[in-house]
Protein backbone atom coordinates (compact mmCIF):
# COMPACT_ATOMS: atom_id res chain seq x y z
CA UNK A 1 0.00 0.00 0.00
CA UNK A 2 1.10 3.75 -0.91
CA UNK A 3 2.11 6.07 1.86
CA UNK A 4 -0.35 8.74 2.10
CA UNK A 5 0.65 12.63 1.42
CA UNK A 6 -0.39 15.80 2.22
CA UNK A 7 -2.40 15.87 5.53
CA UNK A 8 -2.78 11.95 5.49
CA UNK A 9 -0.83 9.60 7.46
CA UNK A 10 -0.20 6.11 8.12
CA UNK A 11 -0.68 6.15 12.01
CA UNK A 12 -2.19 8.82 14.28
CA UNK A 13 -0.16 11.44 16.99
CA UNK A 14 0.11 11.71 20.39
CA UNK A 15 -2.75 14.39 20.36
CA UNK A 16 -5.25 13.37 23.51
CA UNK A 17 -4.87 14.68 27.16
CA UNK A 18 -5.09 12.40 29.31
CA UNK A 19 -8.04 13.55 30.83
CA UNK A 20 -9.85 13.51 27.56
CA UNK A 21 -9.23 9.93 28.17
CA UNK A 22 -10.48 9.50 31.30
CA UNK A 23 -13.51 11.17 30.34
CA UNK A 24 -14.02 9.20 27.15
CA UNK A 25 -13.21 5.76 28.96
CA UNK A 26 -15.81 6.79 31.76
CA UNK A 27 -18.39 8.54 29.16
CA UNK A 28 -18.70 5.80 27.46
CA UNK A 29 -19.45 3.07 30.51
CA UNK A 30 -21.91 5.27 31.83
CA UNK A 31 -24.85 5.08 30.05
CA UNK A 32 -28.73 4.00 31.08
CA UNK A 33 -27.59 1.10 32.53
CA UNK A 34 -27.05 2.71 35.90
CA UNK A 35 -30.29 3.95 36.15
CA UNK A 36 -31.61 0.75 35.53
CA UNK A 37 -29.02 -1.93 36.75
CA UNK A 38 -29.70 -0.57 40.84
CA UNK A 39 -33.22 -1.79 41.23
CA UNK A 40 -32.88 -5.01 39.48
CA UNK A 41 -29.60 -5.78 41.75
CA UNK A 42 -31.44 -4.95 44.75
CA UNK A 43 -34.55 -6.13 43.92
CA UNK A 44 -33.36 -9.60 43.43
CA UNK A 45 -30.52 -10.14 45.75
CA UNK A 46 -33.03 -8.69 48.72
CA UNK A 47 -30.07 -7.20 50.54
CA UNK A 48 -28.42 -3.76 50.73
CA UNK A 49 -25.05 -5.55 52.05
CA UNK A 50 -25.41 -8.17 49.49
CA UNK A 51 -26.61 -5.80 46.26
CA UNK A 52 -23.36 -3.20 47.52
CA UNK A 53 -21.19 -6.18 47.57
CA UNK A 54 -22.06 -7.57 43.76
CA UNK A 55 -21.36 -4.05 42.78
CA UNK A 56 -17.82 -4.24 44.41
CA UNK A 57 -16.85 -7.70 43.24
CA UNK A 58 -17.93 -6.50 39.33
CA UNK A 59 -16.02 -3.30 39.58
CA UNK A 60 -12.80 -5.99 41.04
CA UNK A 61 -13.46 -7.92 37.95
CA UNK A 62 -13.38 -5.64 35.75
CA UNK A 63 -10.58 -3.90 37.48
CA UNK A 64 -8.78 -7.36 36.61
CA UNK A 65 -10.02 -6.82 32.86
CA UNK A 66 -8.41 -3.58 32.81
CA UNK A 67 -4.97 -4.74 33.84
CA UNK A 68 -4.73 -7.11 31.51
CA UNK A 69 -6.08 -4.18 28.99
CA UNK A 70 -3.40 -1.60 30.37
CA UNK A 71 -0.62 -4.64 29.68
CA UNK A 72 -1.72 -5.00 26.08
CA UNK A 73 -2.29 -1.05 25.52
CA UNK A 74 1.42 -0.62 26.57
CA UNK A 75 2.68 -3.21 24.66
CA UNK A 76 1.01 -3.46 21.45
CA UNK A 77 -0.48 0.61 21.25
CA UNK A 78 -2.42 0.75 18.34
CA UNK A 79 -5.62 2.77 16.73
CA UNK A 80 -7.21 -0.92 16.44
CA UNK A 81 -7.15 -1.46 19.92
CA UNK A 82 -8.30 -5.27 20.88
CA UNK A 83 -8.75 -5.47 17.31
CA UNK A 84 -5.11 -5.27 17.02
CA UNK A 85 -4.30 -7.42 19.85
CA UNK A 86 -6.79 -10.60 18.56
CA UNK A 87 -4.36 -9.86 15.25
CA UNK A 88 -1.35 -10.27 16.92
CA UNK A 89 -2.32 -13.33 18.72
CA UNK A 90 -4.03 -15.23 16.69
CA UNK A 91 -4.36 -13.40 13.33
CA UNK A 92 -6.25 -11.37 11.05
CA UNK A 93 -8.81 -13.37 9.83
CA UNK A 94 -9.86 -13.99 13.05
CA UNK A 95 -9.51 -10.23 14.12
CA UNK A 96 -11.45 -9.56 11.18
CA UNK A 97 -14.46 -11.64 12.11
CA UNK A 98 -14.40 -8.95 15.17
CA UNK A 99 -13.86 -5.98 13.56
CA UNK A 100 -17.30 -6.82 11.17
CA UNK A 101 -19.28 -7.62 13.96
CA UNK A 102 -18.19 -4.02 15.42
CA UNK A 103 -18.36 -2.62 12.44
CA UNK A 104 -21.65 -4.12 11.40
CA UNK A 105 -23.84 -4.21 14.41
CA UNK A 106 -22.22 -4.54 18.09
CA UNK A 107 -20.94 -0.61 17.75
CA UNK A 108 -23.14 0.80 14.81
CA UNK A 109 -26.39 -1.13 16.56
CA UNK A 110 -25.26 0.64 19.80
CA UNK A 111 -25.14 4.33 18.30
CA UNK A 112 -28.58 4.17 16.63
CA UNK A 113 -30.24 2.53 19.61
CA UNK A 114 -28.53 4.82 21.74
CA UNK A 115 -29.57 7.78 19.41
CA UNK A 116 -33.45 6.37 19.57
CA UNK A 117 -32.78 7.03 23.56
CA UNK A 118 -32.14 10.54 22.76
CA UNK A 119 -34.90 10.71 20.41
CA UNK A 120 -37.70 9.39 22.38
CA UNK A 121 -36.39 12.52 25.45
CA UNK A 122 -36.15 14.91 22.11
CA UNK A 123 -39.57 13.87 20.93
CA UNK A 124 -41.92 14.70 24.11
CA UNK A 125 -40.14 18.49 23.45
CA UNK A 126 -40.32 18.78 20.11
CA UNK A 127 -42.07 16.48 18.39
CA UNK A 128 -41.30 16.18 14.47
CA UNK A 129 -44.18 14.08 13.05
CA UNK A 130 -44.98 10.68 12.94
CA UNK A 131 -41.14 9.29 12.78
CA UNK A 132 -39.86 11.73 15.57
CA UNK A 133 -37.87 9.47 17.59
CA UNK A 134 -36.32 7.69 14.74
CA UNK A 135 -36.02 11.95 12.58
CA UNK A 136 -34.30 12.85 16.21
CA UNK A 137 -31.93 9.52 16.00
CA UNK A 138 -30.65 10.49 12.30
CA UNK A 139 -29.71 14.16 13.63
CA UNK A 140 -28.05 13.13 16.77
CA UNK A 141 -26.12 10.37 14.30
CA UNK A 142 -24.87 13.05 11.37
CA UNK A 143 -24.84 15.84 13.94
CA UNK A 144 -21.66 13.62 16.24
CA UNK A 145 -20.33 12.14 13.07
CA UNK A 146 -20.03 15.69 12.01
CA UNK A 147 -18.12 16.57 15.41
CA UNK A 148 -15.79 13.92 15.14
CA UNK A 149 -14.95 14.64 11.42
CA UNK A 150 -13.63 18.10 12.80
CA UNK A 151 -11.01 16.24 14.82
CA UNK A 152 -10.16 14.60 18.35
CA UNK A 153 -9.94 18.01 19.78
CA UNK A 154 -13.69 19.10 19.08
CA UNK A 155 -14.94 15.17 19.70
CA UNK A 156 -13.51 14.88 23.06
CA UNK A 157 -14.16 18.27 23.93
CA UNK A 158 -17.84 18.02 23.70
CA UNK A 159 -17.00 14.65 25.39
CA UNK A 160 -15.51 16.43 28.25
CA UNK A 161 -18.25 18.56 28.59
CA UNK A 162 -21.28 16.04 28.15
CA UNK A 163 -19.59 13.92 31.05
CA UNK A 164 -19.73 16.92 32.96
CA UNK A 165 -23.18 17.55 32.72
CA UNK A 166 -24.19 13.63 33.15
CA UNK A 167 -21.99 13.39 36.22
CA UNK A 168 -23.70 16.62 37.51
CA UNK A 169 -27.18 14.72 37.35
CA UNK A 170 -25.60 11.72 38.99
CA UNK A 171 -24.56 13.97 42.12
CA UNK A 172 -27.70 15.58 42.14
CA UNK A 173 -28.70 11.57 43.01
CA UNK A 174 -26.37 11.19 45.24
CA UNK A 175 -27.36 14.59 47.22
CA UNK A 176 -31.30 13.77 47.04
CA UNK A 177 -30.84 10.43 48.53
CA UNK A 178 -28.08 11.00 51.05
CA UNK A 179 -29.57 13.83 52.14
CA UNK A 180 -33.02 14.88 51.47
CA UNK A 181 -34.51 11.25 51.31
CA UNK A 182 -37.08 9.14 53.42
CA UNK A 183 -35.96 9.59 56.93
CA UNK A 184 -37.65 5.88 57.37
CA UNK A 185 -35.86 4.79 54.37
CA UNK A 186 -32.50 3.64 55.79
CA UNK A 187 -33.98 0.97 58.55
CA UNK A 188 -35.86 -0.74 56.12
CA UNK A 189 -32.30 -1.93 55.04
CA UNK A 190 -31.16 -5.15 55.17
CA UNK A 191 -27.23 -5.69 56.18
CA UNK A 192 -26.32 -9.43 54.85
CA UNK A 193 -29.79 -10.70 56.99
CA UNK A 194 -30.45 -12.76 54.47
CA UNK A 195 -28.17 -14.35 51.64
CA UNK A 196 -29.63 -14.69 48.91
CA UNK A 197 -29.27 -18.41 46.50
CA UNK A 198 -25.88 -18.92 43.95
CA UNK A 199 -28.54 -18.21 40.90
CA UNK A 200 -29.64 -14.69 42.71
CA UNK A 201 -26.12 -13.83 42.85
CA UNK A 202 -24.91 -14.82 39.35
CA UNK A 203 -27.88 -13.32 37.86
CA UNK A 204 -27.00 -10.14 40.02
CA UNK A 205 -23.02 -10.04 39.06
CA UNK A 206 -24.27 -10.61 35.35
CA UNK A 207 -26.36 -7.23 35.49
CA UNK A 208 -23.31 -5.45 37.33
CA UNK A 209 -20.65 -5.96 34.75
CA UNK A 210 -22.72 -5.27 31.95
CA UNK A 211 -22.90 -1.83 33.49
CA UNK A 212 -19.15 -1.87 33.72
CA UNK A 213 -18.86 -2.81 30.17
CA UNK A 214 -17.42 -0.62 27.32
CA UNK A 215 -13.96 0.12 29.37
CA UNK A 216 -12.16 -2.48 27.07
CA UNK A 217 -12.59 1.09 24.44
CA UNK A 218 -9.55 2.53 26.08
CA UNK A 219 -7.20 0.40 23.97
CA UNK A 220 -8.30 2.10 20.34
CA UNK A 221 -6.82 5.41 21.99
CA UNK A 222 -3.75 3.85 23.24
CA UNK A 223 -1.68 5.27 20.27
CA UNK A 224 -3.01 8.44 20.58
CA UNK A 225 -2.62 10.02 24.42
CA UNK A 226 0.16 12.04 25.25
CA UNK A 227 2.92 10.86 27.38
CA UNK A 228 3.35 7.16 25.79
CA UNK A 229 2.47 3.74 27.60
CA UNK A 230 2.80 4.68 31.44
CA UNK A 231 0.48 7.18 31.20
CA UNK A 232 -2.34 4.88 29.57
CA UNK A 233 -1.82 2.71 32.71
CA UNK A 234 -2.87 5.72 34.96
CA UNK A 235 -6.03 6.48 32.15
CA UNK A 236 -7.23 3.20 32.39
CA UNK A 237 -6.85 2.71 36.20
CA UNK A 238 -7.76 6.44 37.22
CA UNK A 239 -10.85 5.56 34.91
CA UNK A 240 -11.73 2.44 36.40
CA UNK A 241 -11.75 3.87 40.13
CA UNK A 242 -13.60 6.83 39.44
CA UNK A 243 -16.44 4.08 37.70
CA UNK A 244 -16.23 2.59 40.89
CA UNK A 245 -16.89 5.23 43.21
CA UNK A 246 -19.66 6.50 40.77
CA UNK A 247 -21.63 3.50 40.82
CA UNK A 248 -21.13 2.57 44.58
CA UNK A 249 -22.32 6.26 45.49
CA UNK A 250 -25.75 6.55 43.08
CA UNK A 251 -26.55 2.68 44.42
CA UNK A 252 -25.71 4.02 48.25
CA UNK A 253 -27.90 7.14 47.60
CA UNK A 254 -30.50 5.12 46.05
CA UNK A 255 -30.79 2.46 49.18
CA UNK A 256 -30.56 5.38 51.61
CA UNK A 257 -33.13 7.62 49.48
CA UNK A 258 -35.87 4.99 48.87
CA UNK A 259 -35.34 2.28 50.79
CA UNK A 260 -34.90 -1.70 49.94
CA UNK A 261 -38.66 -2.34 48.98
CA UNK A 262 -39.13 1.12 47.04
CA UNK A 263 -35.45 0.87 45.36
CA UNK A 264 -36.45 -2.64 44.30
CA UNK A 265 -40.41 -1.77 43.41
CA UNK A 266 -39.26 1.29 41.12
CA UNK A 267 -38.49 1.66 37.29
CA UNK A 268 -37.61 4.99 37.38
CA UNK A 269 -35.56 5.01 40.58
CA UNK A 270 -33.24 7.70 40.31
CA UNK A 271 -36.30 10.10 38.78
CA UNK A 272 -38.20 9.34 41.43
CA UNK A 273 -36.11 9.89 44.69
CA UNK A 274 -35.16 13.74 42.94
CA UNK A 275 -38.27 14.20 42.04
CA UNK A 276 -39.40 13.08 46.07
CA UNK A 277 -36.73 15.54 47.13
CA UNK A 278 -36.71 18.78 45.02
CA UNK A 279 -40.27 18.37 43.30
CA UNK A 280 -41.45 17.52 39.37
CA UNK A 281 -39.33 19.87 37.94
CA UNK A 282 -35.88 17.80 39.14
CA UNK A 283 -37.77 14.54 37.97
CA UNK A 284 -37.98 15.88 34.30
CA UNK A 285 -34.29 17.39 34.68
CA UNK A 286 -33.14 14.18 35.42
CA UNK A 287 -34.56 12.58 32.11
CA UNK A 288 -32.37 15.13 30.02
CA UNK A 289 -29.56 13.09 32.30
CA UNK A 290 -30.58 9.80 30.38
CA UNK A 291 -30.72 11.90 27.04
CA UNK A 292 -27.66 13.57 27.55
CA UNK A 293 -25.84 10.23 28.97
CA UNK A 294 -26.56 8.46 25.36
CA UNK A 295 -25.08 11.64 23.61
CA UNK A 296 -21.93 10.75 25.73
CA UNK A 297 -22.30 7.25 25.00
CA UNK A 298 -22.40 7.54 21.25
CA UNK A 299 -19.86 10.17 20.70
CA UNK A 300 -17.38 8.01 22.64
CA UNK A 301 -18.74 4.98 20.95
CA UNK A 302 -18.21 7.24 17.28
CA UNK A 303 -14.73 7.90 18.24
CA UNK A 304 -13.67 4.69 19.56
CA UNK A 305 -15.38 2.59 16.87
CA UNK A 306 -14.29 4.24 13.81
CA UNK A 307 -10.57 3.32 14.83
CA UNK A 308 -11.34 -0.64 14.22
CA UNK A 309 -12.77 0.38 10.65
CA UNK A 310 -9.09 2.91 10.34
CA UNK A 311 -7.17 -0.44 11.84
CA UNK A 312 -8.99 -2.69 9.27
CA UNK A 313 -7.78 -0.15 6.42
CA UNK A 314 -4.39 -0.59 7.41
CA UNK A 315 -4.62 -4.16 7.24
CA UNK A 316 -6.35 -4.91 4.03
CA UNK A 317 -5.75 -3.80 0.43
CA UNK A 318 -9.17 -3.71 -0.31
CA UNK A 319 -10.06 -1.74 2.05
CA UNK A 320 -7.55 0.97 1.98
CA UNK A 321 -9.87 4.37 1.57
CA UNK A 322 -10.66 3.17 5.11
CA UNK A 323 -7.14 2.77 6.02
CA UNK A 324 -6.57 7.57 5.95
CA UNK A 325 -5.78 9.64 9.00
CA UNK A 326 -5.85 12.88 8.89
CA UNK A 327 -3.13 14.35 10.90
CA UNK A 328 -4.19 17.70 11.60
CA UNK A 329 -7.05 17.10 13.09
CA UNK A 330 -6.17 13.68 14.07
CA UNK A 331 -9.62 11.69 12.99
CA UNK A 332 -9.78 8.99 10.67
CA UNK A 333 -12.26 10.66 8.79
CA UNK A 334 -13.57 8.14 5.85
CA UNK A 335 -13.46 5.43 8.42
CA UNK A 336 -15.80 7.81 10.29
CA UNK A 337 -18.10 8.79 7.10
CA UNK A 338 -18.59 4.56 6.60
CA UNK A 339 -19.47 4.26 10.53
CA UNK A 340 -22.03 6.47 10.22
CA UNK A 341 -23.48 5.62 7.21
CA UNK A 342 -24.17 1.72 8.69
CA UNK A 343 -25.62 3.68 11.67
CA UNK A 344 -28.03 5.84 9.31
CA UNK A 345 -28.73 2.20 7.68
CA UNK A 346 -29.96 0.80 10.97
CA UNK A 347 -31.28 3.42 12.30
CA UNK A 348 -33.82 2.71 9.70
CA UNK A 349 -34.13 -0.52 10.23
CA UNK A 350 -35.21 0.37 13.77
CA UNK A 351 -37.68 2.71 12.29
CA UNK A 352 -39.72 0.22 10.52
CA UNK A 353 -39.26 -2.39 13.67
CA UNK A 354 -37.99 -1.27 16.62
CA UNK A 355 -38.10 -4.09 19.08
CA UNK A 356 -36.99 -6.38 16.74
CA UNK A 357 -33.82 -4.06 15.68
CA UNK A 358 -33.24 -3.79 19.95
CA UNK A 359 -33.65 -7.52 20.23
CA UNK A 360 -31.12 -7.76 17.56
CA UNK A 361 -28.59 -5.78 18.98
CA UNK A 362 -28.91 -7.21 22.10
CA UNK A 363 -28.74 -10.88 20.89
CA UNK A 364 -24.85 -10.71 19.74
CA UNK A 365 -23.90 -10.42 22.79
CA UNK A 366 -22.52 -13.98 22.91
CA UNK A 367 -20.56 -12.95 19.82
CA UNK A 368 -18.88 -9.80 21.97
CA UNK A 369 -17.76 -11.84 25.03
CA UNK A 370 -16.61 -14.67 23.18
CA UNK A 371 -14.41 -12.27 20.93
CA UNK A 372 -13.51 -10.84 24.69
CA UNK A 373 -12.52 -14.04 25.92
CA UNK A 374 -10.12 -14.73 23.03
CA UNK A 375 -8.44 -10.74 24.16
CA UNK A 376 -7.85 -12.13 27.80
CA UNK A 377 -6.30 -15.38 26.46
CA UNK A 378 -4.54 -13.17 24.29
CA UNK A 379 -2.54 -11.76 27.22
CA UNK A 380 -1.61 -15.05 28.51
CA UNK A 381 -0.76 -16.68 24.55
CA UNK A 382 1.38 -13.41 23.66
CA UNK A 383 3.44 -13.60 26.83
CA UNK A 384 4.42 -17.17 25.27
CA UNK A 385 5.04 -16.11 21.76
CA UNK A 386 6.32 -12.79 22.10
CA UNK A 387 8.25 -12.93 24.90
CA UNK A 388 10.96 -10.37 23.94
CA UNK A 389 8.75 -7.44 22.92
CA UNK A 390 8.86 -4.55 26.07
CA UNK A 391 5.69 -4.56 28.09
CA UNK A 392 5.98 -1.57 30.20
CA UNK A 393 3.40 -2.11 32.36
CA UNK A 394 2.70 -6.26 33.38
CA UNK A 395 -0.58 -7.51 34.51
CA UNK A 396 -0.24 -8.14 38.48
CA UNK A 397 -0.66 -11.54 40.41
CA UNK A 398 0.01 -12.85 36.80
CA UNK A 399 -1.81 -15.53 35.59
CA UNK A 400 -4.37 -14.74 38.33
CA UNK A 401 -5.78 -11.91 36.91
CA UNK A 402 -6.33 -12.88 33.41
CA UNK A 403 -7.74 -16.15 34.55
CA UNK A 404 -10.12 -14.09 36.66
CA UNK A 405 -11.30 -11.95 33.58
CA UNK A 406 -11.06 -14.94 30.66
CA UNK A 407 -13.81 -16.88 33.71
CA UNK A 408 -15.73 -13.38 33.81
CA UNK A 409 -15.99 -13.17 30.00
CA UNK A 410 -16.44 -17.12 29.43
CA UNK A 411 -19.70 -16.87 31.75
CA UNK A 412 -20.99 -13.68 30.38
CA UNK A 413 -20.61 -15.49 27.24
CA UNK A 414 -22.56 -18.58 28.33
CA UNK A 415 -25.20 -16.59 30.27
CA UNK A 416 -26.21 -14.56 26.92
CA UNK A 417 -26.02 -17.91 24.72
CA UNK A 418 -28.26 -19.35 27.24
CA UNK A 419 -30.54 -15.64 27.31
CA UNK A 420 -30.59 -15.77 23.45
CA UNK A 421 -31.85 -19.84 23.58
CA UNK A 422 -34.41 -19.17 26.15
CA UNK A 423 -36.00 -16.31 23.31
CA UNK A 424 -35.27 -18.36 20.71
CA UNK A 425 -33.12 -15.83 19.05
CA UNK A 426 -29.50 -17.47 19.03
CA UNK A 427 -29.67 -17.44 15.11
CA UNK A 428 -28.92 -13.85 15.52
CA UNK A 429 -25.02 -14.13 16.63
CA UNK A 430 -25.09 -17.31 13.86
CA UNK A 431 -26.28 -15.04 11.04
CA UNK A 432 -23.88 -12.46 12.34
CA UNK A 433 -20.88 -14.92 12.46
CA UNK A 434 -22.03 -16.77 9.03
CA UNK A 435 -22.10 -13.43 7.48
CA UNK A 436 -18.42 -12.44 8.65
CA UNK A 437 -17.05 -15.73 7.20
CA UNK A 438 -18.58 -14.44 3.98
CA UNK A 439 -17.34 -11.42 4.02
CA UNK A 440 -13.84 -12.60 4.65
CA UNK A 441 -13.98 -15.06 2.10
CA UNK A 442 -14.67 -12.36 -0.53
CA UNK A 443 -11.96 -10.23 1.56
CA UNK A 444 -9.52 -12.66 0.83
CA UNK A 445 -10.68 -13.32 -2.54
CA UNK A 446 -10.40 -9.49 -3.53
CA UNK A 447 -6.94 -9.18 -1.48
CA UNK A 448 -5.68 -12.19 -3.88
CA UNK A 449 -6.43 -10.16 -7.30
CA UNK A 450 -4.53 -7.21 -5.57
CA UNK A 451 -1.18 -9.30 -5.22
CA UNK A 452 -2.00 -10.78 -8.80
CA UNK A 453 -1.98 -7.38 -10.11
CA UNK A 454 1.34 -6.67 -8.16
CA UNK A 455 2.98 -9.46 -9.68
CA UNK A 456 2.59 -8.60 -13.03
CA UNK A 457 3.33 -5.09 -12.39
CA UNK A 458 6.45 -5.96 -10.72
CA UNK A 459 7.23 -8.18 -14.19
CA UNK A 460 6.26 -5.86 -16.62
CA UNK A 461 8.84 -4.51 -18.62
Amino acid sequence: MSEMTGSDSTQPARLLTASAAVALIVGIVIGAGIFKTPALVAGISGDAGWALTIWVVGALISMAGALCYAELCTAYPHAGGDYHFLRRAFGRDLAFMYAWARATIINTGSIALLAFVFGDYFSTLVPLGTHSSAIWALIVVLMLTMVNIAGIHASTGLQMLLLVLEVLGLLAVAVAGLFFGDPAAPATLSWFDKTPGAGALGLCLVFVLLTFGGWNESAYVSAEVKGGPRTMVGVIIISMLALTAIYLLVNLALMWGLGQQGLAGSKTAASSLVGMVFGPWAEKALGLSVAIAALTSINATMIVGARTNFALGRDWDSLHALGQWQTQVGAPRKALWAQALISIVLVLLGMQEADGFSAMVEFTAPVFWGFLFLVGVGVMWLRQTDPHTVRPFKVPLYPLLPLVFCGACAWLTYSSVNYAISQKAIHVSGWLIVSGVVALLLLRWRERRFDARRAAAVQAP
